[in-house]
């Protein structure tokens, strides 16, 4: 899978604020089918940091409703990143 492909956007909630400053840990969306050794390889090469430890989770998409019809939004893939100490990420500070 091509580098570019496997990070699709960050993923920026409270939740995500809090573990990037008490944790130093960044959140991403992620491609469904790339695995952890991919996302680490993406994340030192396009952001040139030290990546420590990758953790996925698969988030399933949220049934929902517009009047009578029935609909299910599409299932992402989350990716945990831990940057190394020191390392941070230009587009994330000020979060």
């Amino acid at each position: 899978m091509d580098t570019y492909q496997v990070i699709d956007a960050p993923h920026i909630t409270e939740k995500s604020g809090l573990q990037k400053s008490q944790a130093n840990r960044i959140s991403f969306k992620v491609h469904k089918h790339a695995n952890k050794i991919e996302i680490r390889k993406a994340v030192e090469t396009l952001f040139k940091v030290k990546v420590l430890d990758v953790r996925t989770v698969n988030v399933q998409g949220k049934k929902r409703r517009v009047g009578r019809h029935f609909g299910k939004r599409a299932d992402w893939k989350k990716a945990i990143v831990k940057l190394a100490p020191g390392e941070n990420i230009e587009f994330f500070e000020g979060l």
